[in-house]
């Protein structure tokens, strides 16, 4: 998995591409838990992210809350179809907001 990182005015755009699995989630949760501090919105990009596994929903789900409870905002942007369709399946559609 690769994650690039952009921060322009408080605003972090993180741009995923290959899979957000078990071995890969731990390195998105490591941004996560670490680099958020002064963001007032994350934006994560998965224009190139070909699977997403319990691993990384659960990664996202964690970034959603921690977000929220900042009063900041989480976007997901630009899902491929075979990740949407599990974004919809566990009904993570509802929860994140995507664009």
């Amino acid at each position: 998995m690769e994650i690039r990182k952009e921060i322009v005015q408080g605003v972090m755009t993180v741009r995923l591409k290959g899979r957000l699995e078990t071995v890969t989630a731990p390195r998105l949760e490591e941004v996560v838990a670490n680099e958020l501090e002064d963001i007032t919105a994350l934006t994560v990009v998965m224009a190139d992210v070909e699977y997403v596994s319990s691993a990384g929903l659960r990664v996202l789900l964690g970034a959603e809350k921690k977000m929220k409870a900042k009063g900041g905002e989480l976007t997901v942007e630009q899902v491929p179809p075979a990740v949407m369709d599990v974004f919809k399946i566990t009904g993570f559609d509802k929860i994140l907001t995507l664009r």
